[in-house]
């Protein structure tokens, strides 16, 4: 490959004009090739270049936007601007330094390399910059990375979500700004705040709109998800389930709710007032008391839905039992939390830890807080060995934590075989269910018509567990 590199510009099978007739391949040296970009905005690529002077955009590759600019016979009409004003008219012959080469004047004209026989003479009508901004080559590639850079900086030091990038909202977002060019100046804050927030709320009220007209062909669902703030407020989300997705009405505090039915049953009534009886086919709360009664109220006033408990709280009240109920749960995941938390209250001991389990963490968070203590008994069964080899290495022997009464009893714990054979029992026992819990939170797929036959399976698999371990518990 010979040191000067070239530039290919491949032309697409439509015209620019009636009149272009242009190679079906040109090649532009690298060096005219950097000073021709200066005066287009790239649209796709090479293939859609669009002029800076009379905003007409050409296709079919830079050999065909270089002729647009200069009229040449080799295809092209010349820009209706006059490109010389928008350059500085440097006369005579500057030399480059760098390169030892000479710059072209105005008037003047460079040769091109010979392609099928053919020769193209390029005006000097551009002239090169040396900031850094030429888009082509080398260069292309290092300003992709230092953009790509910035992005990922601006997650990092703004605390940004990095799933972020997978929003739909993030890819328009950049294929937005790339279609400005360059110059492109960012919204300001206030314009953030105000003109720009005013225009979605409109956007959100239109969406609203649609969907209501889908509620009425198809009915909908109510749906009622609880959680509790920063300021250990309780909050309640009011969504609207329907075939075209699920919508967010509002938000409401809940905090002097959660415990009278009564206020429930008022809460839950005005959004169906809203949403429209006709439209609701059922609602769906959490499963507790207040919540249940509030739902009978709601069924005997409107007739026409049904209140229906959340089935993520149904089977997470199922694993609560479990924990606080059956003993031998109770007592293994006491005796895991006291694992976990006597390890993570200390540093040393976190990196004694990870050198054994080769960095995992014994810490598995899951939806619920019933889940997490499941989840993370399966992730001690999974590093039993590195565990015990811990408890028994020279390291532990020798530290200050090996003396305590915690450290005896941790110890103890985790080189004990009846504690492991127990934590098995409870894994067959909670397992199908961590499943169907997976499958009911699941966003591929809607998981109602599911439920049911995983439940069967369910109750099936924690039989054949238990039987395998020899306890019927």
């Amino acid at each position: 490959m010979s040191s000067k590199s070239t530039y290919v510009a491949s032309t697409s099978s439509g015209s620019i004009s009636e009149n272009a007739t242009v190679d079906s391949k040109i090649e532009v040296p690298k060096d005219d090739a950097e000073i021709i970009w200066e005066h287009g905005i790239s649209i796709d690529g090479e293939n859609a270049i669009q002029c800076k002077y009379c905003d007409e955009i050409i296709t079919g590759g830079l050999y065909r936007f270089a002729s647009h600019l200069l009229g040449s016979e080799h295809g092209g009409e010349a820009c209706g601007k006059d490109v010389d004003d928008e350059v500085d008219k440097d006369e005579g012959e500057d030399e480059d330094e760098g390169e030892g080469r000479k710059c072209v004047g105005v008037g003047k004209k460079r040769k091109a390399n010979n392609v099928g026989g053919e020769s193209f003479d390029f005006e000097d009508i551009f002239k090169k910059k040396r900031d850094g901004s030429i888009a082509s080559g080398d260069n292309i590639n290092n300003i992709e990375k230092e953009a790509c850079r910035a992005i990922a900086r601006f997650f990092y030091n703004n605390a940004i979500p990095m799933k972020a990038v997978n929003s739909m909202e993030f890819v328009q977002m950049c294929a937005m700004v790339s279609r400005c060019g360059v110059g492109f100046v960012p919204p300001s804050f206030d314009e953030i705040k105000g003109k720009y927030l005013r225009e979605e709320v409109k956007l959100v009220n239109k969406a609203l709109e649609d969907h209501r007209v889908q509620w009425k062909k198809t009915g909908c669902c109510v749906i009622v998800d609880g959680w509790t703030d920063k300021k250990k407020r309780s909050i309640l989300n009011l969504l609207v389930n329907s075939v075209n997705g699920t919508f967010f009405l509002k938000s409401v505090d809940a905090s002097d709710m959660l415990e009278s039915s009564e206020k429930l049953f008022k809460m839950m009534d005005d959004v169906v007032e809203e949403v429209g009886e006709e439209n609701v086919v059922q609602v769906v709360t959490d499963n507790t008391a207040y919540f249940k009664a509030a739902g009978e109220v709601l069924m005997e006033k409107r007739t026409r839905l049904y209140w229906t408990p959340c089935a993520t709280h149904c089977i997470d009240l199922m694993l609560e039992d479990y924990e606080k109920k059956i003993p031998v749960h109770e007592e293994i995941i006491t005796k895991g939390k006291k694992i976990t938390t006597f390890i993570y209250s200390r540093a040393s001991l976190i990196s004694l830890l990870h050198k054994f389990t080769q960095g995992i963490d014994l810490v598995r968070q899951g939806i619920t807080c019933c889940a997490t203590s499941y989840l993370t008994l399966y992730r001690l069964h999974e590093t039993k060995g590195a565990l015990r080899r811990m408890f028994t290495s020279k390291a532990w022997k020798s530290s200050l934590f090996a003396k305590t009464s915690g450290g005896k009893f941790v110890e103890d714990v985790v080189l004990d075989k009846e504690f492991w054979k127990n934590v098995m029992i409870c894994l067959n026992g909670a397992n199908p269910l961590l499943d169907v819990l997976r499958l009911v939170n699941s966003i591929d797929e809607p998981a109602t018509g599911f439920i049911y036959e995983a439940m069967e399976q369910a109750k099936d698999e924690i039989r054949r567990g238990l039987s395998e371990c020899g306890t019927d518990r």
